[in-house]
This record gives C-alpha cells, structure tokens and sequence, in this order.
C-alpha cells in the first residue's frame, strides 16, 4: 500500500510541475503573440511579469525531473509557487501603477539610453525604439489590463502548485 501511495504522490507532483511548465509556457506565448503579433510591446513590468513565469517554470521542471525525491521535487514546487506569487505581486504593483494608484519605477519611462553614443547615434536610437510607458494599459477586456488577468492567473498557478503540495504526504 505504501508503494502504491508512493507512485500517485510522484504521479500528482509530476502532473503538477508539468501543469506548470505548459501553463507557464502558454503566458509567455501569449505575450509574445501581443507583441510580435499584435504590436502591443511591453513595459519594463511586463518583462518582469514575463521572468516571474520563466523562473516559475524552471523550478517546475526541477520538480518533474525530481519528482522521485519527494522532499526536493516539494521543495522545488513550493519556490515554483513562489515564483508565481512574486509574479502576482509584480502584476499587482502594475495594476496601480496602470490606474495611477502610485508611481512606477525610474524605469518604467522607457528603455535606458546610451550616453556613450554619438549625437548622431543617440538620435537615431531615440527614434527607432518604442517607448512604453507602465501607467498605460495598452489592452483591456471587460476594463480589466493584461496586467490584471496576469495577477489572477499567476495566484491560480500558484494555489494549485500549493494545492499539490498540501496533499497528503506519502509513507
């Protein structure tokens, strides 16, 4: 019987890290088709939001690959979860910051400039980037901003990765 309990508790967290990995990979391709697709470029808040979700996932995939350790692939599950509720907070911050409930951060103007360059160079580079402000939504469905949808989707992530980690433990 203990063998038995063994195997689904190394099934669930398998099945939760890859749940994970695929949902963490579906954001991010998400965020790429708004990007590359739908020219809606991202803010420096958008990246880190985009981070949260890779850091999120490698954790998971460590999970998978130890999910025969339980005691390594709970670890790595739980800073999975974590991962995913830094990102929350991330996305919140960005929510405020979008409906100007408090300020962004100094980079949230646009990207950095170059002082080194030429004036030449440095007006070319003004020219040819997009500058992306973080207190405007660029996209909104039902007056609710990616950023928003982001905040909920990243706690669900990480209520089911803590869910998995709540299950009863095995022997």
């Amino acid at each position: 019987m203990a063998a038995i309990k063994r195997i689904l508790s190394d099934i669930r967290t398998g099945y939760m890290a890859l749940l994970a990995i695929a949902s963490s990979a579906l954001v991010l391709a998400g965020a790429l088709a708004f990007q590359y697709i739908g020219g809606l470029y991202p803010c420096v808040l958008c990246m880190y939001q985009r981070w949260a979700y890779v850091v999120a996932a490698g954790f998971a995939l460590l999970a998978w690959i130890l999910r025969k350790n339980p005691i390594l692939a709970r670890l790595t599950l739980g800073a999975s979860s974590l991962s995913f509720i830094g990102g929350a907070g991330i996305a919140a911050f960005h929510v405020g910051v979008e409906n100007h409930w408090w300020e962004g951060t100094s980079e949230c103007q646009g990207d950095a400039l170059d002082f080194s360059l030429s004036a030449d160079d440095l007006a070319n580079q003004l020219l040819n980037q997009p500058i992306v402000r973080c207190d405007v939504a660029p996209w909104d469905l039902f007056g609710i901003s990616m950023a928003g949808y982001n905040v909920a989707i990243s706690l669900a992530l990480a209520s089911v990765c803590l869910w998995a980690l709540r299950q009863k433990k095995h022997h």
